[in-house]
């Protein structure tokens, strides 16, 4: 079979044609470097996908935190990925970096929060005098 790629690795947007047959691929051209023909042949035997999403925070300024993956996971695991991360609700404040879910699912990616949230100050005391 034939079949024709955008290669997304880089800017370049290398338009790939590939000849392969199940999960043997027997030639790779017009990719503009090695990472596009990588690419394409991940895309042929195992493709991947990483996650971008929000998740729920309790007591932060902001209702929800931005989260990810830190590497892309197998494309057939993406909706019991995001099952789980549907699950999370955070308490504020939350710091970007954190780990949210060490190797969700054991596909050796972690969750992890983008996007620091602040938690909501306590509402002041009111510091009007009353006159007595």
């Amino acid at each position: 079979m034939k079949r024709t790629y955008t290669c997304i690795v880089c800017p370049r947007g290398c338009e790939i044609e590939t000849e392969y047959e199940g999960k043997n691929v027997f030639s790779v051209t017009g990719n503009g470097c090695k990472r596009g023909e990588e690419y394409v042949k991940q895309e042929l035997t195992d493709p991947r996908r990483t996650i971008a999403s929000s998740v729920l925070v309790k007591g932060g300024v902001l209702p929800l935190a931005s989260v990810r993956l830190n590497r892309a996971v197998p494309k057939d695991r993406i909706f019991d990925v995001m099952s789980e991360i549907k699950n999370i609700t955070l308490e504020a404040p939350v710091y970007s970096g954190t780990v949210l879910i060490p190797d969700i699912l054991g596909l050796g990616a972690d969750v992890i929060a983008i996007k620091d949230v602040a938690a909501q100050e306590e509402a002041a005391p009111d510091k009007t005098l009353s006159k007595s």
